[in-house]
């Protein structure tokens, strides 16, 4: 979801589910951005006891968001920000990150909210951050999104076998 074009998402009758929050730590400016946030965003859904984890950085959220796919939660929230520099490196991390992310859930079926930046400069990223003054809130919207998606999948009956 972003900017322009970004649905209106309502979200109801979902204070029972397990929610994580899994955030990076580079860029503390950012990341307090986000984390606030989507800490603000589950608080206005009613989830008010989620599970927040902090990791190195956004490359080691794909494997975090797995083990917690494993252990039962309903959804999980991936916060990160990779700003890109001189060399290729951005563009492996965003990739693999990006991936592993999307592979998580496609295999676990448990919605993963998309909530790392990548941006070509800082203020960018800061922009996006839910800061003050900053007209985007991904964290936010990270949260909205997987715990809507995980609110559609809970009402999706079993099928007839």
């Amino acid at each position: 979801m972003s900017g322009k074009g970004a649905p209106e998402l309502t979200v109801s009758d979902c204070a029972d589910l397990r929610v994580a929050v899994i955030a990076a730590q580079w860029h503390p400016t950012v990341m307090d951005g986000l984390v606030d946030g989507a800490l603000r965003a589950l608080r206005d859904l009613g989830i008010d006891e989620p599970t927040l984890l902090r990791v190195p950085g956004s490359f080691e959220l794909p494997v975090v968001a797995k083990v917690l796919a494993d252990r039962g939660y309903d959804a999980i929230v991936a916060l990160g920000v990779v700003i890109r520099g001189g060399t290729p490196h951005f563009d492996y991390v965003c990739h693999g990150v990006t991936n592993g992310l999307t592979q998580v859930g496609v295999d676990t079926g448990v919605p993963i909210g998309f909530g790392v930046l990548t941006c070509d400069t800082e203020e960018q990223a800061i922009a996006r951050a839910g800061l003050p003054g900053s007209p985007e809130d991904k964290g936010h919207e990270a949260v909205t999104a997987a715990v809507s998606t995980a609110a559609t999948l809970r009402s999706v009956s079993e099928p007839w076998r």
